[in-house]
């Protein structure tokens, strides 16, 4: 893409290629700086959250919740989707990778398929409730934005709807692929008593 978007400038108009070229990459660095700062605050506090204890009561607030979700029975691994989560509605996405990638290595059984807990969790991220979408909040303030928060009610309103569907889907397929695997093995057994 940049290789076309730079042939197009130097056959349009070579002039302002390279001029251009200087303003996008310091308009992206300073950008790329100023989020790094919304960044450090955040993952501050995640790592102050982190070591002063509040992520095992993070993890036992949200124990039933996880439980009803993931439908799983290990400690570690619910606080690690419990600081997902914490991450996700705070709106710092790359924040939660981290305790994300932990709690799928955790959650993966090593059969190469994907299980009920694997597949919520990909969801849940995808479709996170943002409470605080500091991550927009920081770039629409960059950009001059008079009142960057303003987008705080319909990014709650749009995840929440996204968010229900989402682990709404998630569970009715759960369902459909329990009964499928169930009638198939009545299938296998069937057959393996006829002979």
């Amino acid at each position: 893409m940049v290789v076309l978007s730079i042939s197009f400038l130097i056959f349009s108009n070579p002039s302002i290629m390279l001029s251009t070229m200087i303003d996008a990459s310091s308009s992206a660095l300073k950008l790329a700086i100023e989020l790094c700062a919304v960044y450090v605050v955040w993952l501050g506090i995640l790592e102050l959250v982190e070591e002063s204890g509040l992520s095992q009561k993070l993890a036992k607030l949200l124990h039933p919740l996880i439980k009803w979700l993931f439908k799983i029975d290990d400690e570690e691994t619910e606080k690690m989707i419990a600081l997902n989560m914490s991450a996700n509605m705070l709106g710092l996405g790359n924040a939660a990778t981290p305790m994300g990638i932990s709690a799928m290595k955790r959650l993966d059984d090593g059969s190469g398929v994907a299980s009920h807990a694997i597949i919520m969790l990909i969801v849940l991220n995808a479709t996170s409730i943002q409470l605080l979408p500091s991550t927009i909040i920081g770039l629409r303030a960059s950009a001059g934005s008079v009142s960057p928060a303003d987008i705080i009610l319909p990014t709650l309103i749009s995840t929440i709807c996204t968010c229900v569907v989402g682990v709404t889907l998630v569970k009715i397929f759960g369902r459909l692929r329990q009964k499928l695997n169930t009638r198939q093995k009545y299938k296998q057994e069937k057959s393996g008593g006829k002979r």
